[in-house]
């Protein structure tokens, strides 16, 4: 059993950056593939990024790519999102999730799930 804890969102204006934090329970979690969904009111959840276990595999939506960049810390059982040049449509609540299988980018695909941080862009 993986737990999930994001922390980090807030109230930026564009083109402002934040840096999301998801940290994982369990020992075993250095062995999960991880994932970053958001969610905007009124739309469908949708896959932002993801990262191997070991960290040398990173894929991006292509609407975050080369703002965003994934990362992780199996030391400290965390998962970082580094959110540069943020835009008024990067508003969502933004969901880490864990994938025992491997790396993926589909919802579906993931174990475990966070609850979320909420992340405001201001124009």
């Amino acid at each position: 059993q993986v737990q999930l804890v994001e922390s980090g969102g807030g109230l930026v204006q564009a083109g402002g950056s934040l840096r999301l934090s998801c940290v994982a329970s369990g020992r075993t979690f250095r062995s999960y593939a991880t994932g970053w969904f958001r969610q905007a009111p009124g739309k469908e959840r949708e896959f932002v990024a993801a990262i191997s276990w070991s960290g040398e595999n990173t894929y991006y939506a292509d609407s975050v790519k080369g703002r965003f960049t994934i990362s992780r810390d199996n030391a400290k059982t965390t998962v970082y999102l580094q959110m540069n040049s943020l835009k008024p449509e990067d508003t969502a609540v933004y969901c880490c999730a864990a994938n025992r299988w491997g790396v993926a980018t589909a919802e579906g695909e993931f174990d475990y799930w966070g609850q979320g941080t909420q992340v405001t862009v201001s124009s």
